[in-house]
């Protein structure tokens, strides 16, 4: 093959290379080697030419390019699955891995960078746990448009170079009721600078494995963080704390700056990273509330609810510094590194938000205020958060809010002036301003999106999809490119009545 797929991880740790997929538990190792399962039938529907083509792929794809990507490789290849384990809404689940996703290994870009690869869909794994290692059309064009539209808002997020269709119907229950029925079964490779989790370090560290917790602590910190690497003893350790909190609090704040709740933040599903990793209930944000959960399974304790997620955050690195417990030894000093969690967390918020209204950056203090005001304003009105700040540059040009177009509901008298007031407030931070209107709409463009990937638009594009029919799809994938302009108006648009109701337009299921 053209492509060179290099495997740091599995020549660097021991694993099972007895290529049994069977489902069981491997406490000794960090992954076991197994085969996609193989679809013959396999037909590419869709590949990233511009993530392709930094990663050495050829224009057109050669043969082997196109097994590659239907998850039909070369017979020499060693491919993978990880062991992890972690909590599933706040328990502790124990050994989980990787049910769906199979390594391939690594390529270089033409930046230099080492980029891993990752069949979702390709087949059953030691970590399956009773499934199939499958996936549908469905969720996979879920994960394929929203990973890449993450990418576009600027958001620290995994990648997506190929989608084809496996040649083989899957069942499913979409809403977990009792009604399983066939679906297209699809297949993609999905990329990163690294798939390793929180739950890999809990994984050693609940199976005794401290020195292969070391291990492991150590290669990631040599290879993502070598500004630490040449610390010594628990210094690193803390250090290494500190750096994933903090990447972790910038992934969670462009969060909030676009509206994304991602559904499923259990400690499995937290990048070591601070990529956002698995998508699957996932929604953006449409009436504001900070108590919508995008998951049917979070009801009704709604753990990973929108306004939540900065929290479940910080639960989590809770649960990381006890996985890394061992290697530090200091609560003294763990603690000191999550205390700092949240005044962290908070001033980076309020400049985002300042950002996002056009505010002054150098005095945030001031700004604070107009932000709780706003708050609360957005959760009475309940107005579409995405297109309030499209409506709020057009105001700053020009004067002009239309509130027709961001109601999800009737509005009182009371709450129209309540709106008026805010704007009022709002005119009068804006005359405290050092920044010029160009210098304040400048900042806001690109703290908004004026595009966002709602699920009912997915919901439309994956039905014509499952019918053969690829043009929403493609519609969206070119709308994606380019979030921050208004080059689809008629994809502008708050959610319709139509929704209401529907599976997988607004809520989904971790099935999804």
């Amino acid at each position: 093959m053209k492509i060179k797929i290099n495997q740091p991880f599995i020549d660097k740790f021991a694993g099972d290379r007895t290529y049994n997929p069977m489902q069981r538990q491997t406490p000794e190792v960090l992954y076991a080697l197994v085969n996609p399962i193989g679809y013959p039938k396999a037909e590419l529907i869709h590949y990233n030419k511009e993530l392709a083509k930094s990663l050495g792929f050829g224009s057109p794809l050669t043969a082997e390019e196109t097994d590659l990507l239907n998850a039909n490789p070369p017979g020499d290849l060693k491919t993978y699955a990880t062991a992890y384990a972690g909590h599933q809404f706040g328990n502790w689940a124990g050994q989980l891995g990787d049910g769906r996703a199979i390594g391939l290994g690594e390529i270089l870009d033409d930046k230099g960078n080492s980029i891993e690869l990752q069949w979702k869909g390709a087949g059953a794994t030691p970590y399956s746990r009773h499934a199939d290692g499958r996936a549908v059309l469905r969720s996979t064009i879920r994960e394929y448009l929203m990973s890449e539209a993450m990418f576009h808002l600027g958001v620290p997020t995994t990648r997506s170079l190929s989608i084809s269709l496996s040649g083989e119907d899957v069942m499913r229950d979409i809403m977990y009721n009792g009604n399983p029925a066939l679906e297209p079964g699809a297949v993609m490779i999905r990329t990163a600078k690294s798939f390793i989790r929180f739950g890999h370090f809990q994984f050693l560290t609940a199976n005794g494995k401290i020195d292969a917790l070391k291990n492991l602590a150590d290669w990631v910190i040599g290879r993502y963080y070598p500004s630490i690497q040449n610390l010594e003893g628990k210094d690193k350790y803390i250090a290494f704390l500190t750096e994933v909190q903090d990447r972790t609090i910038c992934m969670i704040i462009d969060w909030y700056r676009v509206g994304f709740v991602h559904g499923v933040m259990n400690t499995d599903n937290m990048s070591i990273l601070g990529l956002t990793i698995d998508y699957g209930p996932y929604a953006m944000m449409e009436e504001y509330d900070l108590k919508f959960t995008s998951n049917t399974t979070d009801l009704p304790g709604r753990r990973y609810a929108f306004g939540q997620q900065g929290n479940i955050a910080l639960w989590n690195i809770n649960a990381l510094a006890n996985a890394l417990y061992p290697l530090i030894d200091d609560t003294d000093a763990i603690r000191h590194v999550l205390d700092n969690f949240e005044p962290i967390f908070w001033k980076r918020f309020d400049v985002m938000m300042s950002a996002k209204l056009g505010l002054d950056l150098d005095d945030i203090q001031a700004n604070q205020t107009l932000i709780k005001s706003w708050q609360l304003m957005m959760l009475d009105l309940k107005l579409d958060y995405t297109l309030f700040f499209v409506e709020l540059m057009k105001y700053r040009e020009n004067g002009k809010f239309n509130l027709e177009n961001i109601c999800y509901q009737d509005l009182s008298d009371e709450q129209r002036k309540s709106l008026d007031d805010f704007l009022k407030a709002y005119d009068t931070q804006l005359e405290n301003n050092t920044l010029s209107k160009q210098e304040s709409l400048k900042l806001m463009r690109e703290a908004n999106p004026q595009f966002i990937l709602r699920n009912y638009q997915l919901y439309d594009a994956i039905q014509d999809a499952e019918k053969g029919n690829y043009a929403k799809f493609e519609k969206l994938y070119e709308a994606l490119q380019n979030p921050y302009e208004n080059k689809f108006p008629e994809l502008q648009q708050k959610r319709p009545d139509w929704v209401d109701g529907v599976p997988g337009c607004s809520m989904l299921s971790c099935s999804s």
